[in-house]
């Protein structure tokens, strides 16, 4: 199956066809920087409905599509932005902050021992009493049974290699990680600007 297939499955788009009926809270605007790129893949840059009309009124961002209903005062109407684009780009950091959430996007959410996506907590590859330190470099996301049975020993010792190497993971690396994590609410406004940067299969 094509890549894109398989991301077409998980995304689960909803249709413009139900945007008359669609209660408010369920109208986000996909925020894209001003390089028309989202400004996070995951967890996925949305802001709520409010959100992104103060934002077109105040002149900070530009509505680049609109759900199909609108809200409305006495003197304007306004059509609900559901994708909307910064003014002034936002430069990411060259490295992500060093936390359990992205060490966990950084590992796919999975065990980095036998592949277990449950019970996950992390674990010192060169454990802390032998001198390892609490880093991107010695740190790896580990299933429960996993961790105990590796106890406060390398993996060397304990015969678990791990299936990857830990590295520090950069920005764009933990932006391709999170496209193969969408959330459960995607519109199809929002299509042509989460996968663009997709390779073309012949």
């Amino acid at each position: 199956m094509l890549k894109s297939e398989l991301i077409e499955r998980a995304a689960r788009f909803r249709s413009a066809q139900e945007d008359p009926s669609r209660s408010l809270d369920d109208c986000p605007a996909l925020v894209l920087n001003a390089d028309f790129t989202p400004l996070s893949y995951y967890p996925l840059s949305i802001w709520p409905w409010q959100t992104a009309i103060k934002a077109v009124v105040l002149e900070r961002v530009d509505i680049i599509e609109s759900y199909g209903r609108a809200v409305h005062s006495p003197s304007w109407t306004m059509q609900i932005p559901s994708v909307i684009a910064l003014r002034q780009y936002v430069k990411p950091s060259e490295f992500p902050a060093f936390t359990r959430f992205n060490l966990f996007l950084r590992d796919r959410f999975s065990c980095q021992y036998c592949g277990s996506p449950h019970h996950l907590t992390f674990d010192h590859v060169v454990p802390r009493r032998l001198g390892g330190r609490t880093s991107w470099e010695n740190i790896l996301t580990a299933c429960a049974p996993c961790n105990m049975r590796k106890g406060g020993r390398t993996p060397k010792q304990a015969n678990m290699p791990p299936l990857v190497a830990p590295i520090r993971p950069t920005h764009w690396q933990l932006q391709e990680r999170g496209k193969g994590f969408p959330p459960n609410y995607l519109h199809e406004t929002w299509r042509d600007w989460l996968y663009w940067d997709i390779e073309l299969e012949a």
